[in-house]
């Protein structure tokens, strides 16, 4: 199998320390730092979920560094600050985009790549426009999109779109009829629905829930691919999640964890 993920790319930084008392200055947390750990974001993150599924991944994304500083309490394990940087990225190259075509492409003016499935992780930094997403899935197959823009008429010639509770709450009366076939929503702790039906997920200890839908996006495709069934695909994506939210951090499950 052999995957093409497209969007904006950042750098995951988590920078973990010790929460004893509160600032004399203000109501505020004395945060001091004890470790850093570093790893690449957003689309990239798919990527190298993707991968750990043991499939080839080629990626085409973002150059410039997108940073996300998530500060971390050792003691609660949970995010007391988050800092972005450098929050917006170049447009996709015109003539790569082009080449995106038949499920074929060009991700660094090299040889011509086939690939069977074509992820859209799209964070909405500026990577890809509408129109660009528009003519990936008008002219490609088995193209999975996850997007944070307002969804519109572009956005109905994907073949699946995976999407969370407040996003689908925020598009709901674009997304009211006719794509029941095609859009799968995640739902957190309870699991997800497509096409009018619920699909439950095992209670687990959440350590992280951190590129959590990354990880989904890989398994739902990685399934999909497998058995050529959309329902398959989100089951195999539920097992993937599940193990990926008791870890901490960003991180990715691999096929023996399963």
């Amino acid at each position: 199998m052999r995957v093409l993920v497209i969007g904006d790319s950042c750098q995951d930084i988590f920078i973990y320390g010790d929460i004893t008392r509160i600032s004399p200055e203000a109501p505020v947390p004395v945060f001091v730092p004890t470790n850093t750990e570093k790893n690449d974001g957003m689309a990239r993150n798919v990527s190298h979920n993707v991968e750990a599924l043991k499939m080839h991944i080629s990626t085409i994304t973002n150059k410039n560094g997108i940073v996300k500083k998530r500060y971390v309490d050792n003691r609660s394990g949970q995010m007391v600050l988050r800092v972005d940087e450098h929050d917006y990225c170049e447009r996709i190259d015109k003539k790569v985009l082009e080449g995106i075509r038949n499920n074929k492409c060009k991700p660094h003016f090299n040889d011509v790549i086939e690939v069977d499935a074509i992820i859209i992780s799209d964070y909405c930094k500026g990577f890809l426009e509408e129109d660009d997403i528009q003519f990936i899935c008008e002219n490609n197959d088995n193209v999975f999109v996850d997007t944070k823009k307002k969804l519109g008429k572009w956005i109905e010639f994907a073949d699946f779109i995976k999407i969370n509770e407040l996003e689908y709450k925020k598009n709901h009366e674009m997304l009211s009829n006719g794509f029941e076939e095609k859009l799968i929503v995640t739902l957190g702790s309870r699991g997800c629905r497509y096409n009018n039906q619920m699909f439950r997920v095992e209670e687990v200890p959440v350590k992280d829930v951190s590129g959590a839908g990354d990880t989904f996006l890989a398994g739902l495709v990685r399934g999909y691919l497998d058995t050529n069934n959309i329902i398959e695909g989100i089951r195999f994506a539920q097992k993937c999640t599940t193990k990926v939210v008791q870890k901490h951090g960003v991180a990715t499950v691999e096929l023996k964890e399963l």
